[in-house]
């Protein structure tokens, strides 16, 4: 791998920069190193979820997420060494020391075609249900003619994009709600041979992201995904469904972690305006709604016929019947927002990149 450097960081940084830098280098990885720049440990997705799960400030010093205890391999290894620690562990990375120095990463993609029998993504078709029966009001003008779901990313429309990151997991039997546009978006498809099963719920008038849920039940009887149809996530379905399952959830909230920084200095005030601390650019850490979820069938009985109710409204409804709603952290990149037109145009050369 070129450029290491972006998948180091210091042992003086904080968890911030660790997180940073894993999205930077785009392999949710990254390797801690001394001042000397030996290597101390390792630090990968799975840390970073621990440490946002267990309430660990990201002000932390990384030593505190750090993996300590890792698999390496030594330069001049054999192709075996590493398909053995592939084979025997759950990891997804080897660094590969040289003096206790960083010189080369080893990714488990690298391996798939000697492991193309073995190292096969799990798959599972659950249903997924994509929520379409927006009006793209945050992609005008474009929604003037055509609906959001329809809005190309290349040489696909943006909904046919999100099911094909389903569909990476054996994902192919999806429903889609409609209401605005609703032809357009069924004649498009009746036009494709995409090789999925479609089934459509046709909202008589708008029911928000969640209120088209309730035709549902009855109708699955699995867990089942649901989209909004203006994001698209970049991570690993199966940890979210092992995640969703080990917790005995019966919601999870996929949430995206975004960091913000002031570009100001930050006043503090006590005692009726006197000023307490200047605090110079700041910067904040939040887990936002990422509008994907994973939800068990018995949730669709709490979703009244045929009237208009939001995902949140859905969420308060379970928490307060006593259900267990739960979050699963993703890193910042691993969510692309496409539902505003800022954010289509910033994020449109990412996609046709990857």
């Amino acid at each position: 791998m070129e450029n290491l450097n972006k998948y180091i960081v210091y042992q003086n940084q904080n968890e911030r920069d660790a997180i940073k830098a894993m999205d930077k280098g785009g392999i949710g990885f990254v390797v801690c190193v001394d001042s000397n720049e030996h290597v101390i440990g390792v630090i990968a997705n799975g840390d970073f979820r621990r440490a946002v799960l267990s309430g660990i400030s990201l002000n932390e010093n990384v030593l505190k997420i750090t993996n300590k205890n890792f698999k390496c391999l030594m330069k001049g290894y054999l192709k075996k060494d590493a398909l053995d620690l592939f084979r025997e562990t759950v990891i997804q990375h080897i660094p590969v020391l040289e003096n206790g120095k960083l010189v080369e990463i080893i990714t488990e993609e690298t391996f798939y075609d000697i492991r193309s029998e073995e190292k096969s993504i799990d798959v599972f078709n659950m249903p997924v249900v994509i929520m379409a029966g927006g009006k793209g009001t945050r992609l005008d003008p474009f929604t003037r003619i055509l609906p959001k779901p329809l809005i190309p990313i290349g040489d696909k429309p943006m909904i046919e994009v999100i099911m094909d990151e389903y569909a990476k997991y054996g994902m192919n039997n999806f429903y889609i709600s409609v209401n605005h546009k609703a032809q357009m978006i069924k004649a498009y498809f009746e036009d494709q041979d995409i090789g999925y099963k479609i089934e459509y719920i046709d909202e008589s008038h708008a029911l928000g992201t969640a209120g088209a849920l309730q035709c549902l039940e009855n109708r699955i009887d699995s867990p089942f995904f649901v989209s909004n149809c203006d994001i698209i996530i970049k991570d690993n379905y199966n940890k979210i469904y092992e995640f969703h399952k080990d917790k005995n959830f019966d919601l999870t909230l996929i949430a995206s972690m975004q960091h913000h920084r002031v570009s100001y200095g930050v006043c503090e005030i006590e005692n009726d305006g006197h000023l307490k601390k200047i605090r110079e650019k700041p910067e904040y850490d939040f887990l936002i709604n990422a509008g994907m979820y994973l939800l068990e069938p018995s949730i669709c009985k709490l979703i009244p016929k045929n009237e208009y109710l939001d995902m949140t409204g859905l969420i308060s409804k379970a928490q307060k019947t006593g259900l267990n709603v739960g979050v699963y952290p993703i890193s910042e990149k691993s969510y692309i927002d496409v539902g505003q037109l800022s954010e289509y145009k910033k994020n449109l050369k990412l996609l046709l990149d990857s």
